[in-house]
């Protein structure tokens, strides 16, 4: 009898480990941002779409938005931002695509970045986006299923 039970709870121990994840994952604030509370460490989002590069902004135009401050690098484009900030602002809170695609979240670097249909995604690293590039439709939709549940 007592074999039975310790077979059993033997092999309720481990189907109870395989089907739970390695690690709990704390939900996330729904933009990545840095201690000072800026977004995207203070690059300008939207001259990843106008002029197409990456661009450090300045605490001189900023604007509020979704828990984070976000940094521009002019009046013209903090306007343009605070008028549609979905438009510009990086999926899936800026966090790394990557990682959401794979259910955790990661920091991002802002100069590892793409825009694919219209929207920004930035990447951990270079080395990071271009695993991420091999699949990126595919990538994309993982990390669209996974998002709502990372952050708060």
């Amino acid at each position: 009898m007592n074999i039975r039970i310790t077979t059993l709870a033997l092999s309720i121990c481990a189907l109870t480990a395989t089907s739970m994840p390695l690690f709990a994952q704390r939900k996330v604030e729904p933009v990545n941002r840095n201690s000072q509370g800026v977004a995207l460490k203070g690059y300008d989002v939207v001259a990843y779409f106008d002029p197409g590069k990456a661009t450090k902004g300045s605490a001189q135009f900023s604007h509020p938005w979704n828990g984070a401050m976000w940094w521009f690098t002019s009046p013209a484009n903090r306007d343009r931002f605070a008028s549609a900030p979905e438009k510009f602002a990086p999926q899936f809170g800026g966090y790394c695509a990557w990682a959401v695609s794979n259910n955790y979240t990661a920091d991002a670097d802002p100069e590892a970045w793409k825009i694919v249909d219209g929207k920004l995604y930035v990447n951990y690293n270079r080395d990071v986006q271009k695993k991420w590039e091999k699949e990126v439709d595919q990538r994309i939709a993982n990390a669209s299923k996974n998002w709502p549940n990372l952050h708060k």
